[in-house]
Parts: C-alpha cells; structure tokens; sequence
C-alpha cells in the first residue's frame, strides 16, 4: 500500500517525516477558488478533499492524504494573503485577540474518502507595529493561512492555543493517524 501526500508543504512533509512511514509527495495543482458565501467549515473541507481527489486521479491505487486550512477572525476568512499588506492586514486583524484555526484532511483512495475537521483557537499577543513589521520581513508569512508560521519565529506571536499545534502546522497527526490505521496502513 503506498502513501501519497498531495502537497509540497514543507511544514506537512516535516509532521509526515515524524512518523517514519514511507511517501512521497506531490503538488496537487488544483484551483481554490468557492463559491462565494460558501461557509469557512465547508470551505476547508472543499479545498482537502479537492486536492487529494485530484493527486488519486493520477494515481489509481494510491492512498492520497490531502489537507487544506483556513482562518476564521469574528465571520471573516483569512486565506494564504498574496502580499506583504494583506499578511499586514490578517495579522493586525489577529494580534490581541483570539481566532479559529480549521484544518481538514482527507485520505482518499481504493474506492473510500475519509475527511476530517480540526478545529484549534489561538489567542495572539499584541505586538507592536515594529514587532510586526519585523515578523513580516521573516517572510514567513508566504503561503499560510492567517500569514503566520507557527513552527517558526511565528510561535512568538501566540499568547495560548487550545488544540493540536500540528493541527496549526498544517497537518493535524491525530487525525491522519487515525485515518491511515482504520485502512491498514502501518504506522508503527
């Protein structure tokens, strides 16, 4: 049985390495783009089964493990931001205050989906206007839901979390573990 992961993250790769289980890794070159007023929960959860089905389509055979992750801050949805004033702007929306971090997972493959909604709360320190500044020349900010890095020098940001801190890296393991034991797949 061999493992796919439908990403070229190096956050989800580094999680996936932990477990010492054989993969590889593939972009899954799909669109994000909903439909619009599609809920923040329906959305992840969209986006994580749309790139593993795509990633198993090439692949017949395959088990495919496919993530996805948005932010959510009072109603709003915060997604990769595409430049340094939009990372400015979703993290000056975060910083003081607490926000919702929803990660799903889908395992598709030999004719089974499997899909999973982790949900962690973050509360962020106020920073300054130049810690900020100084964080965003990390670049960190590139490609992260909420434009932060929490493996990274965007640990310092967070004031407390109450979930799984893989589950914010990008790939929540309790779940992918979860999932690859109710297939067989040999975790240990």
């Amino acid at each position: 049985m061999r493992l796919l992961l439908a990403s070229t993250s190096p956050a989800r790769r580094a999680l996936l390495d932990g477990l010492g289980i054989p993969y590889t890794a593939e972009a899954p070159g799909v669109e994000e783009d909903l439909p619009a007023g599609t809920a923040v929960d329906a959305a992840v959860r969209m986006l994580a089964l749309r790139k593993a089905r795509a990633v198993a389509a090439r692949h017949p055979g395959v088990l495919v493990l496919g993530a996805d992750q948005l932010a959510e801050v009072d109603g709003q949805v915060l997604g990769k931001p595409g430049s340094r004033e939009a990372a400015r702007a979703q993290l000056a929306s975060l910083l003081g205050r607490s926000h919702r971090l929803l990660t799903a997972v889908a395992l598709v493959g030999g004719g089974d989906e499997q899909l999973e909604l982790d949900v962690v709360t973050l509360r962020f320190h106020p920073v300054s206007p130049e810690e900020l500044e100084r964080y965003l020349d990390t670049g960190e900010w590139r490609g992260c839901a909420g434009g932060y890095r929490i493996e990274r020098r965007g640990q310092a940001l967070v004031d407390a979390l109450d979930g799984d801190r893989t589950s914010v890296q990008g790939l929540p393991m309790l779940p992918v573990v979860r999932m690859l034991r109710a297939r067989g797949f040999p975790v240990l």
